[in-house]
């Protein structure tokens, strides 16, 4: 993985639309899909084996490989976005 790799996947817009639909169905959060996407978008393209797949579509000029399921798979997304911890955003602070 280099940080390059990861970099670019980070910034992929149809990836990004992936995670959000992902969490659109997953996560229990009071964010939109899309801004949960956003802030979780580095977390998950530094998943184990995501940046050297997403490097390997770029290499052989796959077109959109953000899109393209035979280099990420939902599955692999899926597994991605529910090993992240919950989002505390909805915990009340802790009593004094």
């Amino acid at each position: 993985m280099s940080y390059n790799s990861q970099s670019q996947l980070s910034q992929d817009g149809d990836f990004r639309n992936r995670i959000a639909a992902c969490a659109a169905v997953e996560i229990d959060t009071d964010q939109q899909a899309t801004a949960w996407a956003d802030a979780h978008i580095w977390e998950i393209a530094a998943a184990p084996g995501f940046a050297d797949a997403y490097a390997s579509a770029l290499a052989a000029e796959i077109p959109r490989p953000g899109a393209d399921e035979s280099v990420i798979s939902d599955a692999m997304i899926l597994s991605a976005v529910q090993a992240l911890p919950p989002d505390d955003v909805d915990e009340p602070a802790p009593a004094p």
